[in-house]
């Protein structure tokens, strides 16, 4: 064999040597110990992308993941550590996108922070003069894209803020600043705000935010130059037995706005008697609406397959004005939802972002004068386990037993 074509090979086998000890590590990384669907390996994926923040809960079964790179998001929660069940939906492949999406980075999180109005004459969301749809449709950066500030933390709460200029649809300038604070809720807690006892047959988590909304500009904010609102969205994965309840008070008008994507077809939804239920499998987009006057502090989630109850609770007030959302100049946009569901579906080009559902609730609006202030409160409770104290917890915060749930769509 001549001199040089030991040296090609020698140099080739190097080469391939080198690529291999390169990869191996990247490899290695890519990898988890947890099962995927488990919190373990949402927490390996996560640390990845972002120095996160894992809160935890007395006896450290229950845990909270919280990202500053990802606009302060509670990306996902277990009620039972490493190897409990992730509650929170995570969208893997939008963290390996080549490039921003110019219209919305869906990285998902179980409770995930937007500003409205979404749409109408103070849209946050559309440029002044702009036809309002998908193609000229942006989510502001600072609740997309950007990094927040993460202000200080211990092991039981987080605080983090952004401040952000954003234009509306009016023309309008709105300078302003947004705290969160993010804290876990213990038993106690948990007593004093759903009313109940959790039983040992029964593994729990619980978190609290509160978001401050300042106004830092020279103006007021009012119903001339519009006016911006809080957004807590809750986005979970579900399985063919999910189920959404919305309970609501009686009064006069319609009791909710079912038609935001389309008329939400019968056989998924179900009123009556105080409680409104919406099948929430992932697999027929709709979203549903509730006005202030309506809605309750409270809504959940029943998901019969996995044996999970999902509470929500958050501020509303009858008495306050709320800002409409829809993508729409032509009605009132002072006339708004405290509450909202949505469930994913495919599109009509048959893709789709998820499946995933949603719980959200939205502030008032923030009429502010400089320098004052408006906080939305949201609180998001899992609970898994004995199905006998499960259906105990679901009558008292929801009024409905977990078989009535069920039923409602057989």
């Amino acid at each position: 064999m001549s001199v040089l074509k030991y040296s090609s090979i020698m140099l080739a086998a190097l080469c391939l040597t080198a690529c291999q000890q390169n990869k191996a590590p990247e490899q290695k990384q890519a990898e988890s110990p947890y099962a995927k669907g488990t919190f373990g390996y949402d927490l390996d994926f996560l640390k990845k992308k972002d120095s996160v923040i894992v809160l935890n809960s007395k006896d450290g079964s229950g845990q909270i993941i919280v990202s500053p790179k990802y606009q302060g998001k509670v990306f996902t929660s277990t009620a039972d550590g490493a190897n409990g069940k992730s509650f929170g939906w995570i969208n893997y492949k939008t963290f390996d996108q080549p490039k921003l999406d110019e219209h919305m980075n869906a990285y998902g999180g179980e409770d995930r922070l937007w500003l409205g109005p979404e749409g109408g004459k103070f849209s946050l969301f559309f440029k002044p003069g702009t036809k309002m749809e998908f193609a000229n449709w942006h989510t502001p950066a600072a609740v997309d894209n950007e990094s927040w500030k993460l202000v200080s933390h211990t092991d039981k709460k987080a605080s983090l803020s952004k401040s952000a200029s954003l234009l509306n649809y009016a023309g309008t300038t709105l300078s302003l600043l947004i705290n969160r604070d993010i804290e876990m809720l213990e038993a106690a807690d948990v007593k004093i705000t759903l009313g109940i006892d959790v039983d040992s047959k029964v593994k729990s988590v619980a978190f609290h935010t509160t978001t401050t909304l300042t106004n830092t500009g020279d103006k007021a904010w009012d119903k001339q130059t519009g006016a911006p609102c809080i957004w807590n969205l809750d986005m979970f994965s579900p399985s063919s037995k999910t189920i959404t309840v919305v309970p609501y008070n009686d009064g006069p008008g319609k009791i909710a706005t079912t038609d935001y994507f389309g008329e939400i077809p019968k056989e998924r939804i179900k009123i009556n008697n105080g409680i409104l239920l919406f099948k929430a499998d992932g697999k027929l987009r709709g979203k549903l609406g509730m006005q202030a006057a309506r809605a309750k502090t409270m809504a959940g989630n029943y998901d019969g397959e996995n044996n999970v109850l999902t509470i929500v609770v958050f501020d509303t007030d009858p008495k306050a004005t709320y800002l409409n959302q829809e993508w729409r100049t032509d009605r009132d946009p002072f006339v708004g939802d405290a509450v909202n569901a949505y469930n994913d579906g495919p599109l009509t080009d048959k893709t789709q972002m998820g499946p995933f559902f949603e719980l959200e609730s939205v502030s008032s609006a923030a009429f502010l004068k400089p320098n004052e202030k408006l906080s939305h409160n949201h609180s998001v409770f899992h609970f898994t386990g004995d199905k006998e104290e499960l259906n105990t917890i679901a009558l008292k915060t929801l009024g409905i037993s977990l078989q009535d749930i069920q039923a409602a769509f057989k």
